[in-house]
């Protein structure tokens, strides 16, 4: 192993650290970029799912004689079985091939399937009603919360809740799948492309090895699209069953908001204490959450979240099982539920004691694990979004359109996973660079390209990046913003060893030790004497006819350096509320953040801008709304599951935390951090603005004025 891997000293970076424009923008922008969903093989036939209406119900009888009798139609794959019991609305039940999408919709029509209607559960937001769905998972007791509480100058008490947010993903989940024999080609719209294949061959029955996974790009994904999931098999076996034709499967915009995956519920009661210098004591919360059918789980150890040092905790949690669709991962699971609960009690009890909360939360840095990070943080949100000149006590916002601030903190991990990368220099000077990644839109093309550039003392086009295909050396998932730094420590690696090979070819000509070269714009040169140097298409032709190929493996075991794990970020709100309307407007919001080693700060700047995006969806307006009578999602469209357009965003500025300190610790993922203390920041600059909590989110205008009724009414 090539023993200088490490990234250049930051004072030498050519492109790394450069603000440099994305390498597929072009494509995207003009509409030019294929997706999978846009993948249309020879002889597609479309397919199309049955689901069952309710939320809950056995299968007593399926008859699909009318469907498959119908011309056009030439598959179908039933995909629950008399017997089954069906768990939440829209399940699937059956899937139909034909050689038209109006041909495959009609056969639906024709299915008949007999259901056994169940009670069912779906709203969860009060404990006391679930009866047996609730799942405790048992008491964390540290210190001696009770004693503490006695003793303690301010004490807060309060119910706080965020509801089910769905997954909502341009490009719906889905794939194209052809299977000839136990040979499969397959499109999907995925988040791991190198693992996806072997998802899918298990459930076929098949080798791995004989399933081909392609993919350039995808709309959307979030930590929803990790599996060839239902809707992949049924989509081989229906080509296999219509003698191999390629077919097409991806969910309708109603079935994509109700089963392909939701970030999680939290509700809690929260007690919290603090001396009178604003020194919190201890914390007491009963929490509840529902991911749907599986219940939902947090790890108690994360409460109070970020200030987990708190000395005095006791913490109780229930999962609540609900007849709804189940929870898959989402940009920081369960981060932005936890810190909603947290700090805006914490927000709260500042209030209580009459303090600015930017001192408050200041004042109990030393309860969390970067106290010096987060400091650093809140002073320059606080510069940026002009807390000290523009920040009220609660309430203090006089007229009817009443403006606030409000500030959150986030944490995360990022550390790179496991990817493989291949390096080939030829002859003729060119260089390709290959590894079983998938660029979910955050840039992972443009940042491998600036890592390797740098490496080889080139410029980004004069590599050929080959990624999204599993034929390609194996990269992780991207989930847990784990990819930015397995893949530049991967491609780094390989870049690296393959230029070890061609400095001992070229220093035969240039009559120096190997290690006495480098390589500098396109040169191969000697360390101190730049006048003696190869052009790098000269030093390549030394090669004659053979070619270089290296091929390095970055493990998280043991990250030497390139990656590490564990962030700090800071975001702020100013928001504008009209106490007559109660609507929430967002004025500008900001966030700080540190992820280590910034390969690319314009990136990084547009990953933050998305996270604080999601978080004002998701603050302001976005929520699941189940009908307890049918036990139905009532918002599953595009019209009425309400998303943040351009003029509800406001103005959005985001800093990255760059420092000698932070830089050495490699490259730290950013997609999970950026969208976790957004939320809150907004609610606790709402109740900045009003002089009340909103305690149960989204800030619609019903919900705020509900929470002002009942604060005239008290």
């Amino acid at each position: 192993m090539p023993s200088n891997f490490s990234y250049p000293p930051m004072e030498q970076r050519r492109l790394i650290g450069k603000r440099i424009s994305r390498v597929d923008g072009i494509e995207k922008a003009a509409g030019k970029a294929k997706y999978n969903s846009d993948v249309r093989p020879s002889g597609t036939l479309h397919a199309a799912l049955l689901h069952c209406p309710h939320a809950h119900a056995k299968i007593r009888a399926i008859d699909v004689g009318a469907a498959k009798a119908m011309p056009g139609v030439t598959a179908i794959e039933l995909m629950a079985a008399v017997g089954d019991e069906i768990n939440w609305a829209m399940a699937e039940v059956a899937a139909v091939a034909a050689t038209s999408e109006e041909v495959a919709r009609e056969a639906l029509t024709r299915i008949k399937v007999d259901y056994e209607v169940l009670p069912h559960l779906v709203r969860e937001d009060k404990l006391e009603k679930v009866g047996n769905r609730a799942k405790p998972a048992g008491e964390v007791v540290s210190g001696d919360p009770d004693a503490a509480f006695k003793q303690a100058d301010v004490v807060h008490e309060a119910e706080y809740g965020i509801p089910v947010i769905t997954h909502c993903c341009l490009e719906p989940h889905g794939s194209v799948a052809a299977m000839n024999g136990d040979k499969v080609e397959f499109w999907p719209s995925t988040q791991n492309v190198s693992a996806v294949g072997d998802d899918l061959a298990k459930s076929l029955g098949v080798p791995a090895t004989k399933v081909h996974t392609h993919m350039d790009f995808i709309g959307g994904g979030f930590g929803s699209k990790f599996q060839a999931d239902k809707w992949g098999v049924a989509a081989a076996k229906l080509s296999k069953a219509s003698g191999g034709k390629p077919v097409k499967l991806y969910l309708d915009r109603n079935p994509e908001l109700t089963i392909a995956g939701v970030r999680p519920s939290l509700f809690g009661k929260v007690k919290i204490a603090a001396q009178k210098d604003g020194a919190i004591t201890s914390w007491d919360s009963i929490t509840w959450m529902t991911g749907g059918f599986v219940g939902g789980g947090i790890n108690a150890d994360l409460l109070p979240y970020v200030f987990r040092n708190i000395p005095n905790r006791r913490i109780n949690h229930t999962a609540v099982a609900t007849n709804a669709g189940t929870s898959r991962a989402w940009r920081a699971p369960n981060h932005p539920q936890l810190c909603y609960l947290t700090q805006s009690a914490m927000d709260d009890l500042a209030a209580k004691l009459g303090m600015d909360p930017l001192d408050f939360f200041g004042k109990n840095l030393g309860a969390t694990a970067r106290a010096a990070v987060y400091e650093s943080q809140l002073r320059q949100a606080a510069d940026m979004i002009g807390w000290k000149q523009n920040w009220k006590p609660r309430g203090a916002s006089q007229g009817p359109v009443k403006r606030g601030l409000g500030l959150a903190l986030g944490t995360w991990g990022g550390l790179g996973h496991n990817s493989e990368c291949r390096a080939t220099i030829n002859p003729d000077g060119s260089v390709v660079i290959e590894l079983g990644s998938q660029d979910i839109g955050t840039g992972t093309r443009t940042a491998i390209l600036q890592v390797v550039a740098e490496t080889l003392g080139l410029q980004m086009k004069d590599i050929t990046l080959k990624i999204g295909d599993s034929s390609l050396p194996k990269s992780g998932a991207s989930g847990g913003s784990t990819t930015i730094g397995g893949v530049s420590a991967s491609s780094r690696l390989s870049a690296v060893a393959a230029l070890d090979k061609l400095f001992e070819v070229a220093a035969q000509s240039l009559g120096v030790a190997p290690d006495q070269l480098e390589a500098v714009d396109g040169r191969i040169q000697v360390k101190g004497n730049s006048s003696k140097n190869l052009t790098w298409k000269a030093a390549c032709a030394k090669l004659g006819v053979n070619t270089i190929s290296e091929t390095q493996r970055f493990e998280s075991r043991n990250p030497r350096g390139m990656s590490t794990a564990g962030v700090g970020g800071v975001q702020m709100a100013d928001v504008s509320v009209d106490i007559e309307t109660g609507v929430v407007k967002m004025n500008k919001m900001v966030g700080v953040q540190d992820c280590g080693l910034i390969v690319n700060p314009k990136l990084a700047d547009g990953q933050m801008h998305g996270g604080m995006i999601m978080s004002i969806c998701a603050a302001i307006m976005e929520e699941r709304v189940m009908d307890e009578a049918t036990g139905r999602v009532l918002n599953g469209d595009m019209e009425f599951y309400k998303l943040a357009l351009a003029g509800d965003i406001g103005e959005l500025e985001s800093k990255m935390d760059i420092t000698p300190d932070h830089d050495k610790r490699g490259v730290i993922g950013l997609g999970e951090p950026s969208a976790v203390p957004g939320v809150t920041a907004i609610a606790n600059a709402v109740a900045n603005a009003i002089g009340v909590r909103v305690p149960v989110l989204p800030l619609t205008p019903r919900n705020v004025l509900n929470a002002l009724a009942k604060r005239r009414l008290a």
